[in-house]
């Protein structure tokens, strides 16, 4: 693989209008954020970690757990994350920004590397590389690659609210402009609307919460397989937050400009 200074970026805030403060829920002893960026750090190929929080006062509270934590911390633009995610980028003299946000607290650290992987093979290849187009994996293993140049061109060019508050779609909304591929699971299976991970209800965490309970003290780095086998042997926790599968700004969004 050619030499890629690739820096990850875990996008914080405590201002989720479904479920404040959701970053800091309990998980296990600590918070949520903190039990994410153990799995993201397990990720050989996640290069530099930073958590990409804004300058909002609120804020103050995620900068402190990272310190408390050692954990690298970035404050920048509040509702422009297309910004927030260059700027932090640009911090830290990264050539390729990882994205990942910090409602997937259960992501694999196999599949981070799978992406990350698939772009390092060639950088020179791609601008943009992911695994949710299409998603086949279960609803919160969420990884987005790109190059620095690529996020400068997006943020150079990129006009719309959607663009800027969600940092990728102006680049994979322009397959013609942007080099990107997809990282598909391989097993050929497709979960992303059948397994919810992510969090943004009371639901989610109380799935999420079990997950970590049942399977943390034994094995703290679990993986894919070990929650879908956990899963299938508590179809009750399964079930927590059914009524919320397939939800989503990333499906919401595809909606309205697939209209």
């Amino acid at each position: 693989m050619k030499s890629c200074n690739v820096v990850t970026v875990i996008q914080a805030r405590r201002g989720s209008s479904r479920l404040p403060d959701k970053v800091l829920r309990d998980i296990c002893g600590k918070p949520l954020l903190i039990r994410m960026v153990e799995r993201v750090k397990a990720a050989t190929l996640a290069g530099t970690v930073v958590v990409a929080t804004t300058t909002h006062k609120q804020d103050d509270r995620i900068e402190e757990v990272c310190n408390s934590e050692d954990i690298l911390c970035f404050r920048g633009n509040e509702l422009n994350l297309l910004d927030r995610h260059f700027q932090a980028g640009k911090a830290f003299d990264a050539d390729a920004v990882v994205k990942i946000p910090s409602d997937c607290p259960l992501i694999d650290p196999k599949i981070i590397d799978q992406v990350i992987g698939k772009y390092l093979t060639d950088p020179e290849a791609y601008d943009y590389v992911s695994n949710l187009h299409p998603p086949t994996w279960p609803d919160g293993n969420d990884v987005e690659i790109m190059s620095m140049e690529a996020l400068a061109a997006a943020l150079n060019e990129a006009k719309l609210e959607h663009h800027l508050e969600h940092t990728t779609p102006f680049l994979w909304m322009n397959p013609e402009k942007f080099r990107i591929a997809n990282v598909r699971w391989e097993t050929g299976l497709d979960y992303s609307e059948s397994h919810r991970w992510t969090i943004d209800y009371e639901e989610d965490y109380l799935l999420i919460a079990s997950v970590y309970d049942e399977l943390y003290p034994q094995k703290p780095l679990f993986g894919l397989e070990d929650i879908l086998n956990l899963l299938t042997a508590h179809p009750e926790i399964n079930a927590v937050n059914r009524a919320y599968l397939g939800e989503g700004w990333f499906k919401s969004y595809l909606q309205e400009n697939n209209n």
